[in-house]
C-alpha cells in the first residue's frame, strides 16, 4: 500500500465517536490552535497497545501543557474502547473507526503478518498535526516504550 500523506499536507478531517459516545473532528481542535497527535493502534487491551496507551496516560499532563491533544484510534467499537479506557484510567479520547474509513485516509491500514498469516489490519503509526491542520511528522513503525518521549521531544523543539 502506497502512502499518500506527506509532511506539509493538510490532514484529513474526520467525525468519529469516542469511548463515551462524544463525537470528535480534527477541525474542533485546530480551530482552538491545538496540535493533535493521532495514534493508531491495532487492538484494545493487548500487550503492546496497553503499553503505548499507558505511556500516553502517564505523560498526559505534560503533553497537554504543551498544547497537544492526544487521540487514540482503532477499529474496535465504542464499548471495547470504554472498557479499555476505564481499565487503565486513560485520560484521552479513544476514537472508534469500525468502518476503517478514517484509518485508511491516514494510510494506517495495510497488509500485516502474524504467525505466518497475512491479513489487513491497523498499523501502529502516529501522525502529528500542527494547529493549521497540516501534517508535521509521521511516525512509522512505532516502538511503544519510546514513542511518548519521542513525541514530547518533537513538540518541545
Amino acid at each position: 500500500m502506497k502512502n499518500t500523506l506527506k509532511i506539509g499536507d493538510l490532514a484529513p478531517d474526520f467525525l468519529l465517536s469516542d469511548q463515551n459516545g462524544i463525537q470528535h473532528t480534527l477541525g474542533q481542535y485546530t480551530a482552538l490552535g491545538k496540535k493533535v497527535l493521532i495514534y493508531f493502534y491495532p487492538k484494545d487491551d493487548t500487550p503492546g497497545c496497553t503499553t503505548e496507551a499507558c505511556n500516553f496516560r502517564d505523560n498526559h499532563a505534560e503533553l497537554s501543557k504543551s498544547g497537544l491533544v492526544v487521540l487514540g484510534v482503532s477499529k474496535d467499537n465504542i464499548k471495547s474502547h470504554k472498557k479499555f479506557s476505564e481499565k487503565y484510567d486513560l485520560p484521552f479520547p479513544l476514537l472508534s473507526d469500525e468502518s476503517t474509513e478514517m484509518i485508511k485516509s491516514y494510510d494506517a491500514w495495510a497488509p500485516k503478518k502474524f504467525m505466518g498469516r497475512e491479513f489487513l489490519g491497523v498499523l501502529r503509526k502516529s501522525i502529528l498535526i500542527n494547529a493549521d491542520g497540516k501534517i508535521e511528522k509521521i511516525y512509522e513503525d512505532v516502538k511503544v516504550k519510546e514513542h511518548t518521549s519521542e513525541v514530547m521531544q518533537d513538540i518541545n523543539n
